[in-house]
């Protein structure tokens, strides 16, 4: 045991897969562990180099580990396949992972802690009860269709859609009971986003990095709490142009032989905050457009590109 100085642990359900390795990269002991005795295995180890696929479950197997005196990194999934050397399997894996950690040049994914994980869970619960009422909507608009009745374009026109099923004598008894319970479901719906949204508010009046963030035009408290929770350490990326390729808002590079070819954007990164950038940005373009008070940059861009693409260029 005191010869191994890095570890690749494959990270799974119940059965995880441990790869250590010397100094010299040679394999010291390769096995599996079962979930209770993981934490176990890294006590009697010396401090080490441990490696981790940056995955579900990752970060507390990071913090927990590095409690142990252990150096944890996470690593990128697309960064550990090259190291594969060939098929799937876990104990393949493990050593990739253990290869790919002692790298000088590979990127590392920061540990988040448990409060940036449950700040994350706040917005993920958000999102995904926005999808639920938005299918929902849809739901309710294509079945009234069915029956002749439709509404204006908008959210803010599901009112007059509750009040129809409600109280409208086209629709039959069996169609307005079904749709009662469409109904009901969009109200609660919206009262759950409604309670999760003025938490978030409160936490960005209260938080100081967020403050800041709002007093960008087309940044608000949702926009603002996705990039405090999301981007864990700033200080990671060397400038803005690296944060926004991080996000994927930078166009791909096809370059070779001296020539140089851009794409379409890369669309990598956080895709949530990637959206939700693009929406604030979209507001601001809007608005400058219309009412004709866009600053001097975002003026001439509009002279001479599209509108998703100055979008695009502002988020």
């Amino acid at each position: 045991m005191e010869q191994i100085t890095t570890v690749g642990l494959d990270l799974a359900k119940q059965i995880f897969q441990v790869h250590c390795a010397d100094a010299a990269g040679s394999c010291v002991l390769s096995r599996k562990l079962r979930r209770a005795n993981v934490l176990v295995f890294f006590e009697e180890l010396p401090p080490c180099l441990v490696g981790i696929e940056a995955c579900g479950g990752s970060h507390y197997w990071a913090r927990e580990i590095a409690k142990l005196g252990h150096k944890v990194r996470l690593i990128p999934p697309a960064y550990v396949k090259p190291f594969v050397k060939r098929g799937k399997t876990d104990a393949a894996d493990a050593e990739a992972i253990s290869e790919a950690v002692t790298r000088k040049t590979m990127r590392f994914v920061p540990v988040k802690s448990a409060e940036q994980q449950a700040a994350a869970m706040v917005l993920k619960t958000r999102e995904l009860l926005v999808r639920q009422w938005t299918q929902a909507i849809n739901a309710l608009r294509g079945h009234l269709s069915e029956f002749g009745i439709v509404a204006a374009v908008g959210t803010a026109k599901v009112t007059t859609l509750i009040e129809i099923v409600h109280n409208d004598a086209r629709l039959p008894q069996a169609a307005r009971f079904a749709l009662s319970e469409l109904a009901d479901q969009i109200e609660a719906l919206k009262r759950q986003i409604n309670k999760l949204e003025r938490v978030i508010v409160a936490e960005a009046k209260r938080d100081e990095d967020m403050r800041r963030l709002v007093t960008i035009p087309g940044v608000g408290a949702i926009i603002a709490a996705s990039i405090k929770t999301l981007v864990p350490d700033p200080l990671g990326f060397k400038s803005s142009r690296h944060f926004a390729a991080w996000l994927g808002l930078t166009p791909r590079s096809y370059s070779s032989g001296g020539k140089e070819r851009l794409g379409r954007i890369s669309k990598k990164g956080n895709s949530t905050l990637r959206s939700l950038l693009i929406l604030g940005a979209t507001a601001v373009v809007a608005h400058a457009r219309h009412r004709n008070n866009a600053s001097k940059w975002l003026a001439a861009l509009l002279a001479r590109r599209p509108f998703k693409v100055v979008t695009t260029a502002l988020a």
